[in-house]
Parts: C-alpha cells; structure tokens; sequence
C-alpha cells in the first residue's frame, strides 16, 4: 500500500503525489522537477549539480555527486509539492492505496463532490 497526498487547483483534476524515495528524481533530478512543473526547485537542484560537479573536479572523488544523487532521490517528492504549491496548488487530504488509479477512487469515495465539481468543469 502507498501513501499518497492529493493537491488541489481550482476546477483542475487533483494532482497525486507518492511519498518516499523517487529513483527518477535521483537519476536525473532537476530534468525530473521540470517534468513535474517544479521551476523553482529545479532550478535550485540544476545549481547544486553544477556546484557538485566542480567539486568532484578539484576533489578527484564522486562524494559529492553521490550525496546529491541520494538527496535527490529522498527529497524529490517533497520539491515536488513545493513546487505545485508555488503553482496555486492546495494540499488536500492524503490517500493510501495500491496504485494512482486506486487513490483517485478513493479520494473520490471520499470527496463526492470533487468528482461533481469536476464533471462541471469539463461541460
């Protein structure tokens, strides 16, 4: 079962974001946060990277790089809700399911008139 919190814009369709680590946000991090429409922690992400890479040049050891990669990876999904949170977005409640799929019909078992709201909004 996985945990996840729901975030709220207008009559958008709520954005899901899981908890825990995040492999592609370690892998490529800051590419990652632009994906997600994170512009702001991109950003700051893109300046470590570069800052860490010159380190491990004059260090001749990938320490650096390696910790960036790991607070990439531990702290991606919460750049994430900072980053639709500067887009508007309100935190609603936090759903756990088996899957996006499951959490959304949960969180609409939950909200009834989320799912009123949103069949407006698309007329």
């Amino acid at each position: 079962m996985k945990i996840f919190s729901s975030h709220f814009r207008g009559a958008k369709p709520p954005v899901l974001v899981p908890e825990g680590f995040s492999l592609w946000a370690a892998l490529f991090g800051w590419l990652w946060l632009l994906v997600h429409r994170a512009w702001v922690p991109a950003a700051l992400v893109f300046a470590l990277s570069v800052l860490a890479s010159r380190a491990t040049e004059s260090l001749a050891s990938p320490g650096p790089l390696i910790g960036l990669f790991l607070l990439q990876g531990l702290l991606g999904r919460d750049l994430q809700r900072w980053g639709l949170s500067r887009l508007g977005y309100v935190e609603g409640p936090v759903v756990a399911a088996a899957d996006p799929d499951a959490a959304f019909a949960r969180l609409f078992d939950n909200r009834p008139d989320l799912e009123r709201q949103l069949a407006g909004a698309a007329r």
